[in-house]
């Protein structure tokens, strides 16, 4: 009987060893997909952006909000849709703010009226210190201290002289109770030991239209809320609220220096997020908003507007809400401004 001789099996040992390749390939490729999979998660922003304002279009923070965000998403190849959620001195859309997802996809524009606004709030349906997290400052500025052109005053020592002649005659116009118009009023009667009537409207904008048609006699607000009634002189500015001199508004006196020593009292902008809203993404927003804040085009804006760009890290800006409203609380009691 004949014997065959053993026939090596290379073709089988290449085909095992295919398929051994192709499964490490498979198991690597398994490994990976998780990892790719995280990478495109935490892609940001994914989608379009949702910027809430919380106050009615035309006014200060508005006017920043559509400014940045148009910048915003030529940097992201991204929408950002500026959203007008006004009412309630700015709590109606910070309560919707604070109720979305805190995946960064929705922004919120606020101003320093917030905090403001916050302390004098006995009862709110979110905790205003906690609720939102600060993203990035935009700027800050004094602001300017307007009467209608009917007030015979053409001073600030001259308007408080008014005002004590005539106690509570005359009206001073805000955003609404509690916001930076309303205690920036307030305190300035309080410093001047004078008695006006405060008028709350639902924003700044229709305030400074207000004080435009005579319907109150004053109003202090931001340049970029009354700079348009400004220049069609329908309104006089007598002065700024800032302690000592701006080199945005030279020329004008401070009330400090004008007939109110010791006033002062002046406004910051910035961006927030729902609480929860991971750490890099806000850091992404932050070093975003803050490059746009140093170019050549948004100083020019701000010029314009008469504020001051105000970059700041999250680390600068991370108490930014607690410590604001608690300082506020301080003032409200100093200017007799009793919880709402």
């Amino acid at each position: 009987m004949k014997v065959r001789k053993a026939v090596p099996l290379t073709g089988h040992r290449s085909l095992v060893t295919g398929h051994r390749s192709i499964a490490l390939a498979v198991f690597l490729c398994a490994l990976a997909l998780p990892g790719m999979h995280d990478a495109r998660a935490q892609a940001y922003p994914s989608k379009n952006i949702q910027m809430i304002v919380p106050y009615p279009a035309g006014g200060s923070i508005d006017l920043y909000a559509r400014a940045i965000s148009l910048e915003l998403g030529k940097m992201w190849g991204r929408n950002i849709i500026v959203d007008n959620r006004a009412g309630a001195s700015g709590m109606i859309g910070t309560e919707i703010a604070a109720k979305m997802d805190p995946d960064g996809h929705v922004l919120l524009a606020h101003t320093s009226s917030y905090p403001a606004t916050a302390a004098v709030r006995a009862k709110l349906p979110f905790d205003p210190a906690r609720a939102i997290v600060p993203v990035a400052t935009i700027a800050k500025a004094p602001m300017l201290i307007a009467v209608h052109p009917s007030l015979p005053a053409k001073s600030v020592k001259e308007l408080v002289a008014l005002a004590k002649k005539f106690p509570g005659k005359f009206n001073y116009g805000s955003s609404g109770a509690g916001g930076n118009n309303h205690f920036s009023g307030a305190l300035f009667a309080s410093a001047a030991g004078v008695k006006m009537t405060h008028v709350p409207y639902k924003g700044i904008a229709p305030a400074v239209v207000a004080l435009a048609a005579g319907e109150v006699e004053i109003v202090i607000a931001s340049q970029a809320a009354l700079g348009v009634q400004v220049k069609a002189n329908k309104v006089r500015v007598l002065g700024i609220t800032s302690l000592e001199p701006s080199k945005l508004f030279p020329g004008l006196p401070t009330a400090n220096q004008a007939g109110v020593p010791g006033y002062s009292y002046e406004l910051w902008w910035g961006f927030f997020a729902p609480a929860g809203m991971p750490a890099d993404r806000i850091a992404t927003v932050n070093a975003a908003v803050n490059k746009i804040l140093v170019s050549p085009e948004m100083k020019k804006f701000f010029d314009a507007e008469a504020a001051e760009p105000w970059p700041q890290t999250p680390a600068q800006i991370a108490d930014l809400l607690p410590k604001e409203i608690e300082r506020y609380k301080k003032a409200a009691k100093l200017a007799g401004i009793e919880p709402q």
